[in-house]
């Protein structure tokens, strides 16, 4: 496929399907007259890379990771590092987690505001108003 439709097919821009292939985590032969050709492939392991991305590994250990992926050979140190990134994806989704429950408690607050007419209580568990005057002061 040519990489318009593999940028369509999976929502990344050509230029960074470009950067891929400069990287090294994407490749793609060329025609006759110098277009580049995606295998079909080509959709699942852009999807990975921006998976891989969005939990912020860089293309540099992504590219280590690679030939495990394709392979499912891997040394003791693209495990360590595969096991590192795990462990940071964790702590991320636990983070978001936490910050659910807060989101969950400014609505709750919000929404009982809006039902009764009176000031929002439910926020104050989440953000102490001395806080919002120190932030708002650091900021200027």
């Amino acid at each position: 496929m040519r990489i318009g439709e593999l940028a369509e097919r999976t929502g990344v821009s050509v230029r960074a399907l470009r950067y891929y292939e400069e990287q090294g985590l994407l490749a793609a032969e060329r025609s006759g007259s110098g277009q580049r050709r995606y295998a079909e492939n080509a959709v699942d392991r852009v999807k990975l890379i921006q998976q891989l991305y969005a939990a912020g590994i860089t293309s540099a250990a992504i590219l280590e990771m690679l030939p495990c992926m394709v392979t499912g050979i891997a040394s003791p140190q693209v495990l360590a590092k595969l096991r590192g990134h795990r462990s940071s994806v964790i702590r991320q989704i636990e983070e978001l987690q936490e910050t659910l429950l807060r989101l969950d408690t400014v609505i709750e607050g919000a929404v009982s505001s809006h039902e009764t007419g009176t000031p929002c209580t439910g926020s104050k568990a989440v953000l102490d108003p001395d806080q919002i005057v120190a932030v708002s002061m650091t900021n200027r």
